[in-house]
């Protein structure tokens, strides 16, 4: 089975090809090519962009959508394990697209499941449906993937975005700057594996005035569901924030990312920049799913 539960699953060519399929489904978004099919949609953690772009992507291809945003509401609250919740609901569906708090919880889905899993997303571990998209954005705006200044910001610790886009973007040697405080810092197997496969990065604890060279500056948010002590949270959570004055200097083909939802790393007056880009991005995330979707399906 098609299964998309770590952007590692895919090769360089496979990456291509989706996003050259998302281009054909931002040209054509509404097909039947998933008539009669099903799509499940279990996120038993909160979600706004992913799950309703995943379902709107289904809608769009005729498919019907079943499935949950609260995993309350669901038997999981009963004790039901996530084996049982997956064996079953492979009973109804073609797709399942699934969103957990547990790390490696997608990957143990694939291993049960009688459908096709696409991990929407699994604690701090991965997220490759929003590096494709990210991805999209960037080819989109910069014209190439190849040999880029990219600027991760923030919570690189626990931030499944940034640690999924270092694994994808190896194919087309980028420069990576990782930019956060000594506790949200890039984990040491992440920095392994751009040494392993010679992609550069530098470190720094400094935002402003750090990213003039910068092609893409990526934002990201504190996660505050992801510290066990909230005291260790309020210290890092308004480390950075970016302001629109911050962006004089900057190169014009600059475009700043974010996953979403962002708190207080970006002001409200970068919104006007025409460098901001987070909400295109966030649109792209539609036909990028379409184009998984429709691949993890064999269409």
């Amino acid at each position: 089975m098609n299964h998309l539960v770590s952007i590692s699953d895919y090769s360089k060519e496979e990456i291509l090809d989706i996003l050259r399929a998302a281009a054909g489904f931002e040209a054509n978004p509404n097909r039947k090519t998933l008539d009669g099919k099903v799509v499940a949609t279990l996120f038993f953690e909160p979600s706004t962009r992913t799950r309703l772009s995943f379902e709107t992507a289904a809608n769009r291809l005729g498919a019907r959508v079943i499935g949950f945003s609260d995993a309350a509401t669901t038997s999981s609250s009963k004790g039901e394990s996530l084996h049982d919740t997956i064996q079953m609901v492979s009973n109804y569906a073609d797709v399942i697209v699934m969103r957990h708090y547990l790390e490696g919880a997608a990957r143990y889905a694939s291993e049960v499941s009688r459908v096709p899993i696409v991990n929407a997303g699994d604690g701090a571990n991965q997220h490759p449906s929003q590096t494709l998209l990210d991805l999209y954005s960037i080819q989109k705006t910069q014209g190439r993937l190849d040999n880029l200044q990219i600027y991760l910001v923030g919570d690189l610790k626990y931030g499944r975005t940034v640690h999924s886009l270092i694994q994808a973007m190896y194919h087309f040697k980028p420069t990576f700057h990782f930019i956060a405080p000594d506790e949200l810092r890039m984990p040491d197997e992440y920095k392994l594996f751009c040494d392993k496969h010679g992609i550069q990065y530098t470190e720094s604890r400094e935002l402003e005035g750090n990213f003039n060279d910068a092609d893409i500056l990526y934002m990201t948010r504190v996660q505050k569901e992801r510290f066990q002590d909230l005291v260790e949270y309020e210290r890092v959570k308004d480390v950075y924030t970016l302001r629109y004055d911050m962006l004089e200097g900057t190169k014009p083909n600059l475009r700043i990312l974010h996953p979403l939802p962002r708190v207080n790393e970006i002001a409200y007056d970068v919104d006007k920049s025409e460098k901001a880009y987070y909400f295109q991005q966030a649109q792209n995330g539609l036909y990028v799913r379409q184009a998984i979707i429709s691949k993890v399906l064999g269409l």
